[in-house]
């Protein structure tokens, strides 16, 4: 199965990210299947998808005739066999529940064509734990896009433990043929099925430490993202918490606690933040008052000693770590996620280089003694300053 192959593409969900991707699909010129359990949930999809596109035409960045034309490749369907029947493609885009997951995938190996490639936008499960659920497992691949699909352009291809080389070559010369309202997708390959894959593997060290550090009272959520928005930089860590929501991270930071070390465990502060339901912009409340649209943040009350070099030099480490194990080839195709999948000019290893790989590994040290940490210790990668880029 090759990407020319594909023609026809069932997403499983129409939720944020499910209607997101059928959106950019369809845009790509592919005949787009979106399911779920209600219609009430398919119509409330399809409005969205309506309402993004009305958007471009009225901004005149695109044509209604263009418009007609893509709301026209997509079907709407509340019966996963029948939504199924002639895919090519299968991307399932449901909540974050292992359980979940595997029930669908199940189904979806019942009912799909036997040629046809499954594939999952978990941000951070078990690609081969999803897979095993099939009995086309070499067909099973990640697919893990970022929201909003129709804005950012990183697409992560990820290969489980059986999934074969024709399965990742096709789904990522598909992303290849995509583009939203940003530009081409932008897939990078991840070959080895490691939690959290690339971008959110890179953020979960810099999560961890700015949590410990609002934890001991080190800093305030105002004061950090007041120094790290001084930089130029539009959100800080802990506006980005409460932008994803606290429930996210709580629940990502438990996932991690249990498959990749007991030192992400969620603190206590981010424990009493999901009893009171305070979970950020969602609930208009979290570390910030989201009343107003987007919380209020004085640049003039900057921490002087907070340095935000501190997490970039965090992301470097964590880097090399999924280097050093084969999931990425190269510094490089990391800065390209990290630069598509959160929208900024550089990714971490080009911010860092200018320092010297010898003194990001001294900063790394440091901030492990200073937190205690253990995950915050420099690989051998690092020390040795074994990176080109």
């Amino acid at each position: 199965m090759k990407a020319a192959d594909i023609k026809t593409i069932t997403v499983v969900g129409s939720g944020d990210m499910g209607h997101g991707i059928a959106e950019v699909a369809a845009m790509a010129g592919y005949k787009v299947n979106m399911y779920d359990i209600k219609q009430e949930f398919v119509d409330k999809g399809m409005g969205k998808i309506k309402d993004s596109l009305t958007k471009q035409v009225t901004k005149q960045k695109m044509t209604q005739e263009a418009m007609d034309k893509i709301m026209g490749l997509l079907k709407g369907y509340t019966v996963l066999k029948d939504a199924l029947k002639d895919a090519d493609f299968m991307i399932e885009a449901a909540p974050e529940i292992m359980e979940l997951k595997q029930k669908i995938f199940k189904e979806c190996d019942e009912y799909a064509p036997k040629h046809a490639i499954l594939t999952t936008n978990t941000s951070n499960m078990s690609i081969t734990k999803i897979a095993s659920a099939t009995k086309r497992p070499d067909k099973v691949a990640g697919l893990h896009f970022f929201n909003p699909v129709a804005m950012m352009t990183l697409a992560e291809v990820i290969r489980g433990e059986k999934t074969s080389n024709e399965t990742m070559d096709a789904t990522y010369d598909l992303m290849k043929t995509w583009k939203n309202f940003r530009g081409a997708m932008v897939p990078i390959r991840v070959e080895k099925d490691t939690p959290s894959f690339v971008y959110n593997r890179l953020g979960a060290p810099a999560a961890l430490y700015m949590s410990e550090l609002l934890e001991k009272g080190v800093v305030t959520p105002e004061a950090a993202d007041a120094k790290v928005k001084s930089l130029g930089i539009p959100m800080g860590p802990f506006e980005t918490f409460d932008f994803v929501g606290l429930d996210v991270m709580y629940h990502s930071q438990e996932y991690l606690a249990g498959v990749l070390s007991p030192e992400y465990k969620p603190r206590s502060w981010l424990e009493k933040k999901m009893k009171s339901g305070e979970l950020g912009k969602k609930t208009g409340k979290g570390l910030f008052d989201w009343s107003a649209g987007r919380p209020a943040i004085d640049v003039s009350k900057a921490d002087p000693n907070f340095d935000p070099m501190d997490i970039i030099c965090l992301q470097v480490n964590e880097g090399t770590k999924l280097i050093e194990a084969g999931v990425v080839k190269t510094p490089a195709e990391i800065d390209l996620a990290m630069v598509h999948g959160g929208g900024g000019m550089f990714g971490p290893f080009a911010l860092a280089k200018g320092m010297g790989w010898d003194k990001v590994a001294e900063k790394c040290e440091a901030v492990a003694k200073k937190t205690g940490i253990k995950q915050f210790m420099p690989t051998e990668t690092l020390k040795k300053g074994n990176i080109t880029i």
